[in-house]
C-alpha cells in the first residue's frame, strides 16, 4: 500500500470520526474459557489459544505463556503502527524487526515475597531498520510509531482495568 491509498482509505473514516467522534469508539472484546491443566483457551478469531502456567511458575512449557503474549500483542502493534507510519510519510522500509522483552521476577506471582512486583519491571522494545531514510526522518517515524502504537500507550499509561463477576 502506498501513503495516497492509505490516505484514501482512512480519509473518510477520519472524517466520520471528525464529524461525530462517538463513532470512533469501538469496543474490542476478549473471552477465554478455563480449561484442564491450568490452562484458559483464548478464541483469537484466526485460531484457538492455550495459555498456560510458565515454566517458572510450574508450567510444562507446552502452553502459551501470557506474558510472552503481552509482548506479542506489543510487538504486533508496533510492527503494523511502524508500517503505517512509515507508508504516510513515504518512508521505504527495505526490511523491519520488532524486538519487545522484560523480566518478571516470579516471586511475586507465586507469592513467595512481598517485595518482588507482580508482572515486568520493564519492558524494553526495540526496531531494527533497513531504510535509507535519514537519521531525522528515522527519529520522526519511530517517535510517530511510540506516540500512535495502541499496545504501547495502553501498557505506558497503566489504563484502568476493573474486573467483575
Amino acid at each position: 500500500m502506498d501513503a495516497d491509498t492509505l490516505r484514501a482509505v482512512q480519509r473518510p473514516l477520519k472524517d466520520a470520526y471528525r464529524e461525530d467522534p462517538a463513532t470512533a469508539v469501538v469496543t474490542l472484546r476478549a473471552s477465554g474459557a478455563v480449561g484442564a491443566g491450568l490452562t484458559c483457551t483464548v478464541d483469537t478469531g484466526r485460531a484457538i489459544a492455550a495459555a498456560g502456567l510458565h515454566p517458572a511458575t510450574g508450567g510444562d512449557g507446552s502452553s502459551l505463556c501470557s506474558g510472552d503474549m503481552l509482548l506479542e500483542a506489543l510487538v504486533a502493534c508496533a510492527g503494523v503502527t511502524l508500517a503505517a507510519v512509515a507508508t504516510a510519510l513515504g518512508v521505504e522500509l527495505r526490511s523491519a524487526t520488532v524486538h519487545a522483552e522484560g523480566e518478571i521476577d516470579f516471586r511475586g506471582t507465586l507469592g513467595v515475597s512481598r517485595d518482588a512486583p507482580v508482572g515486568f519491571r520493564e519492558v524494553r522494545v526495540a526496531f531494527d531498520l533497513d531504510t535509507g531514510a535519514d537519521d531525522a526522518t528515522v527519529a520522526k517515524l519511530l517517535e510517530l510509531t511510540e506516540r500512535y502504537c495502541v499496545v504501547l500507550q495502553t501498557v505506558r499509561a497503566a489504563t484502568p482495568v476493573t474486573t467483575s463477576r
